[in-house]
């Protein structure tokens, strides 16, 4: 298969603070119905102090949901995943084992964490929790994805921070261009826990409101949780399955600044590198994009080096395409971040609509750029997706409607 052979996306699937499935995460976008409000699953000092963009369902419904017994010992990030994924599976239409070599690819970056950090709380005068502590490391989940679902040609896991699940998704269509896989399920998963809130709150960029992405009074992130997956297939093999595609991935890149462990470098060099090999792999040029998810955290470090990123890329904020960041609805979903955001890039695709930039009222003055504030109707040939990682970890997918 040549390098640029048409990546198929045959399959999507997600759950998140808005919406249990891709259906009702659409409906809310359209909506303008984000997903944040107080803590009400996790037993944490900040229920009443801070927003997250939490899913309403606890994990005893979640494992009804799956048909799983109780003794089996999943977490919550697991569940999210294997609702995703089923729907994703289960939108492709395909089984594994049909004769097509089939991956799976998941990130996370919590892992088994919500666990472990119950264990530790009573691990010298309970067994409560004892069976989780199999489950921490990150790779375990993905492992007992594969034997729910029924995938064991390749299965792998990947965690570079918050563009863990676009670096899955990447790998995905690499090894599919290699001819190393015919079809693979790609994207990733994280739930809340009291590390990642309390780490992000200690280093100062959680907001005690609602967070403004790209707005010059920004002052930091609401954290999410969410399981985004698509299903890739090589183009031929979804034409010979008689399945319509979607849309297509056809481009990606990754690159890393080395700026800092926690933060962008301001001129969003890796950003901006990342941007650059997307659009290079899908040999295209910038001004083809029609709108640019962005990872827009809402952070002023993130907002800053991502603006700066863009306008090295266009050159004016006169000649960039529409752009929101869609954070304001699901809160920043770490690892899943690149697959949920990956599922709206491609509705923006299949409904011709660009969601809105929530909670923006005015620019950030040093870049003079304004995002979409408002549910708008455009024709879209090519979507940009960013998702950018501590440890200067930046990853961009480029999703095309049609390919040549």
């Amino acid at each position: 298969m040549i390098p640029t052979a048409p990546i198929a996306i045959t399959g999507m699937g997600a759950i998140s603070a808005i919406g249990n499935h891709v259906t009702e995460n659409f409906r809310s976008l359209v909506a303008s119905k984000h997903g944040i409000g107080p803590i009400t699953q996790l037993d944490t000092y900040h229920r009443g102090r801070l927003l997250v963009g939490e899913i309403p369902i606890g994990n005893a419904e979640l494992y009804d949901r799956l048909h799983l017994s109780p003794e089996v010992a999943c977490t919550r990030s697991t569940l999210l995943a294997l609702l995703a994924a089923k729907e994703a599976m289960e939108a492709a239409a395909f089984q594994p084992g049909d004769g097509y070599r089939t991956g799976l690819i998941s990130a996370t970056t919590v892992g088994g964490m919500d666990a472990t950090e119950q264990y530790y709380d009573d691990y010298l005068i309970s067994e409560k929790h004892q069976p989780f502590i199999q489950t921490h490391p990150c790779g375990y989940a993905a492992e007992q994805m594969g034997r729910y679902l029924g995938i064991s040609d390749f299965v792998t896991t990947i965690s570079t921070a918050c563009s863990s699940a676009a670096n899955a998704i990447m790998l995905g269509a690499r090894m599919i261009r290699a001819g190393l896989l015919d079809r693979v399920l790609v994207g990733g998963t994280d739930c809340l826990s009291r590390f990642t809130i309390n780490g992000f709150n200690s280093l100062m960029i959680y907001t005690d409101s609602h967070c403004r992405p790209f707005d010059e009074n920004r002052n930091g992130l609401n954290l999410g949780e969410a399981a985004a997956y698509l299903v890739l297939e090589a183009a031929e093999v979804a034409k010979r399955r008689g399945k319509s595609p979607i849309a297509y991935l056809t481009g990606y890149g990754n690159a890393n600044d080395a700026f800092h462990q926690t933060a962008s470098s301001d001129n969003g060099e890796g950003a901006y590198l990342a941007m650059r090999k997307a659009l290079e792999t899908a040999r295209l040029n910038p001004t083809d994009i029609d709108y640019v998810n962005a990872h827009g955290t809402a952070t002023p470090n993130n907002d800053l080096a991502e603006g700066n990123a863009l306008l090295r890329i266009y050159g004016s904020a006169s000649a960039l395409p529409t752009f929101s960041s869609t954070k304001a609805f699901t809160g920043h979903t770490l690892a899943a971040a690149g697959a949920i955001e990956a599922v709206f890039s491609l509705l923006a695709l299949q409904h011709q609509v660009v969601f809105p930039n929530l909670n923006f009222s005015q620019p950030i003055a040093s870049l003079g750029i304004i995002p979409q504030t408002e549910l708008r109707e455009k024709k879209i040939a090519h979507v940009l997706s960013n998702s950018f990682g501590f440890g200067g970890n930046c990853s961009t997918l480029l999703f095309s409607k049609d390919h040549d």
